[in-house]
């Protein structure tokens, strides 16, 4: 298969659009179609492109933690960051072209995915304290309160799908995309803190974009975390007994 016909046939196979941000419909997943037809010719596996993903990613969150932000510096960070979130939906992509999903490709997707944002505000913890000298010490707070808020939300999207699956009942097919919802997202889109970083060397402008997708963050998970609970809650009865068998056990 040549690369344009890879091209067309992961067009085929994206994932629907609804639920997600315009950054992940019209730049992330675009962008990482094109690395997948790419992957195919060049005869990587998916797990190939899940660890270039992490190894662009991890160059980058080192350059963060250890090299003082001078102006040049972001746009290189951001666009590694870009690139590693791109080769994250590149790999999913390329296993649907492949027809080789598997639980174990998933666990692992998803595994590195948490590993991203950990250690991204690990790193910018690690270089407002070495370089940004904030004028209060209670800023270097901000950082754990956004991996927090950024992990929970992971965590319960993903566990929400993934119960989600087991309801009993025929599926209602595609719904209408809503452009609105899809901006209403994009604070919370890993890529768009992806780009932010390209303000880097200009600390305060930065620090600045920094705290405002922190504060969409932590205003949206209690919504989030509420919506997810009533729509197991109001499921059919044997999603709903897991649902509430495992909010006892948390």
């Amino acid at each position: 298969m040549d690369f344009s016909s890879a091209l067309r046939h992961l067009s085929e196979a994206q994932k629907p659009g609804r639920g997600v941000s315009l950054y992940t419909r019209f730049v992330n997943r675009p962008v990482g179609r094109l690395l997948a037809a790419a992957a195919h010719r060049a005869g990587l596996t998916p797990n190939q492109v899940t660890a270039a993903s992490a190894a662009v990613t991890s160059t980058a969150l080192v350059a963060i933690a250890c090299c003082r932000p001078v102006p040049a510096l972001g746009p290189w960070v951001a666009l590694a960051l870009v690139l590693g979130f791109a080769l994250d939906s590149a790999d999913g992509q390329l296993a649907r072209l492949h027809r080789t999903a598997s639980p174990t490709g998933e666990w692992t997707d998803h595994v590195v995915d948490c590993g991203k944002l950990l250690g991204v505000h690990a790193a910018v913890l690690i270089s407002f304290y070495r370089f940004f000298g904030l004028p209060h010490p209670a800023l270097l707070l901000a950082p754990l309160v956004f991996q927090f808020s950024a992990v929970l939300l992971f965590f319960g999207g993903i566990l929400t799908e993934q119960l989600r699956r087991r309801q009993a009942g025929p599926d209602p097919g595609p719904r209408p995309l809503s452009a609105v919802r899809g901006m209403a997202l994009l604070p919370l889109d890993y890529g768009l803190l992806c780009l932010t970083f390209a303000f880097l060397g200009h600390r305060q402008v930065f620090f600045t974009l920094y705290a405002t997708l922190l504060a969409a963050h932590a205003a949206l998970l209690p919504a989030f975390l509420v919506k997810w609970y009533r729509e197991l809650a109001g499921g059919p009865p044997a999603v709903r007994s897991r649902a509430l068998a495992w909010g006892r056990s948390a």
